[in-house]
């Protein structure tokens, strides 16, 4: 087990002795589903590629992916953006 390995285990821990949610402990993206027409990311670092058919986002462990039909980013906010069209695939990279 390497360093990174031990510190994510060590925060994980703590995070449950704490009662801290994971994805602020983790600092790791939370991402909401809603049905295949909304997707809404929050923790997220920018965006990088916009398209009615493509999006993707910048997020601490790399980069979320949403493909699909008529995409409009609805809310862009520091900290969260949501996403509404025709979702037919969501990706991480």
């Amino acid at each position: 087990m390497g360093w990174r390995d031990l510190r994510k285990k060590v925060r994980r821990t703590m995070a449950d002795i704490l009662e801290i949610p994971g994805e602020i402990a983790l600092d790791l993206p939370k991402i909401i589903l809603v049905g295949n027409v909304q997707v809404i990311i929050e923790n997220h670092r920018g965006i990088v590629e916009y398209s009615a058919d493509s999006v993707r986002v910048v997020v601490p462990a790399g980069e979320v992916t949403v493909r699909g039909r008529e995409l409009v980013l609805r809310n862009i906010l520091p900290d969260e953006l949501c996403i509404e069209g025709r979702i037919e695939s969501l990706g991480f990279v």
